[in-house]
């Protein structure tokens, strides 16, 4: 049993608001749970305190409280032209067009939740760029084992730029250097053996096409920080029993 000054939260009530946790460990998704539920207690309760939300209003999660606070309660700066131009100034690698590449690859294809899949499929793709340090011939190995459509290309992509594939690709794709990349490429999709043909770097972007962008950013960045520290004050300023913010060693429920 939890009680959140003095209302509780039962067992019950965590073991049900952990679908919407997904953990590696069952305690994780129970932690997870809990703090949902006695964060949602909280902002209620504040809510009710200030004759914000009464037992007829529509107001039915935890957000919805929570938006009409930080209104009420939560002063949040906007960030100034000056402070926008001043992270333009330092981040000048994110303002930019997108690059080009153009690359061939091969696929060795693999689960991620298949863990032997994933290890085979990592010593298949270093042996197969071994075999390429040694004049393999790029466009028959890609016939013979890529998982992809452009084996029949000879793992040609084409060119690609930013939001043409997954992320996690993308990023190393879109900074490797010209030539074959001496370590596979890791991917949800497996793990890619990559040779670079011509990249084309992105050009700087101005300032004000970018200005938008960043007041958005910056003044989202502001609002997170308030929202959490506004959340830590309700949480300092109630009796909370039978869950501690503070450490994962104590037993969740008590």
């Amino acid at each position: 049993m939890i009680t959140v000054n003095q209302a509780s939260i039962t067992e019950e009530q965590v073991l049900s608001e952990m679908q919407y946790f997904p953990a590696p460990t069952q305690r994780k998704a129970m932690l997870e749970a809990a703090q949902s539920l006695i964060i949602g207690e909280l902002l209620l309760q504040r809510a009710k305190a200030l004759s914000l939300s009464r037992p007829n209003d529509e107001i039915c999660n935890k957000e919805d409280y929570l938006e009409q606070l930080i209104e009420s309660e939560v002063p949040i700066p906007q960030a100034t032209p000056e402070e926008c131009l001043q992270y333009f100034e330092q981040n000048p690698h994110r303002f930019t067009t997108s690059p080009l590449v153009e690359a061939n690859h091969i696929l060795i294809a693999a689960a991620p939740d298949d863990l032997k899949a994933r290890a085979e499929g990592k010593i298949i793709a270093e042996q197969l760029i071994e075999q390429l340090h040694q004049k393999a011939n790029f466009a028959a190995l890609a016939q013979e084992f890529s998982a992809c459509p452009s084996k029949s290309v000879g793992g040609n992509l084409g060119q690609l730029s930013r939001g043409q594939t997954v992320p996690e690709f993308e990023r190393q794709l879109l900074t490797a250097e010209i030539g074959l990349q001496p370590y596979p490429i890791e991917s949800r999709y497996g793990f890619h053996i990559v040779d670079i043909k011509h990249k084309i770097a992105g050009n700087p972007l101005p300032f004000e096409a970018v200005s938008d962008r960043i007041s958005l950013y910056l003044n989202e960045k502001v609002r997170q920080k308030a929202i959490a520290q506004y959340i830590q004050v309700l949480i300092d300023e109630a009796h909370i029993e039978g869950f501690d913010f503070d450490t994962n060693n104590e037993p969740l429920l008590q």
